[in-house]
C-alpha cells in the first residue's frame, strides 16, 4: 500500500506565501517524479510543477519565479513553496508521485487527498 498525505494549504492575502508538503509512505521502491496539479472551480486541472528524482524541475509559465518545488528523497517528501500568491492562484492543489511499489513491482501514479489554497484580501 502506498499513501500520499498532503499538508500546508490555507488562506492568505495576495502577496502572501504558503508551503505545501506531500509525504509518501508505504511499500515504495523508488519515486521517479513528484509534483502538483491544481484545479480551480470551473476550470481544467493544470500542472503546477514537477520534480524528478534527479532534481530536474518543470513549472507552469504562470507560476515561474513565484513557486519552487523541492523534494527530500530520503524522506519521500515533496514541497511546494508558493510566494507572491495572486488572485488567480486559488484552487485545490493535489500532489502526485510516479513511483514503483514493492508490493506490485509496477510503476504507477499515486495521488494525495488535495488541499485548498485560498487567496483573499
Amino acid at each position: 500500500q502506498v499513501q500520499l498525505v498532503e499538508s500546508g494549504g490555507g488562506s492568505v492575502q495576495p502577496g502572501g506565501s504558503l508551503r505545501l508538503s506531500c509525504a509518501a509512505s508505504g511499500s515504495i521502491v523508488s519515486i521517479y517524479a513528484m509534483g502538483w496539479y491544481r484545479r480551480a472551480p470551473g476550470k481544467q486541472r493544470d500542472l503546477v510543477a514537477v520534480i524528478t528524482s534527479g532534481g530536474s524541475t518543470r513549472y507552469a509559465d504562470s507560476v515561474k519565479g513565484r513557486i519552487t518545488i523541492s523534494r527530500d528523497n530520503a524522506k519521500n517528501t515533496g514541497h511546494l513553496q508558493m510566494n507572491d500568491l495572486k488572485p488567480e492562484d486559488p484552487a485545490v492543489y493535489s500532489c502526485y508521485a510516479r513511483l514503483r511499489s514493492s508490493s506490485t513491482n509496477a510503476v504507477n501514479t499515486y495521488w494525495g487527498q488535495g488541499t485548498q489554497v485560498t487567496v483573499s484580501s
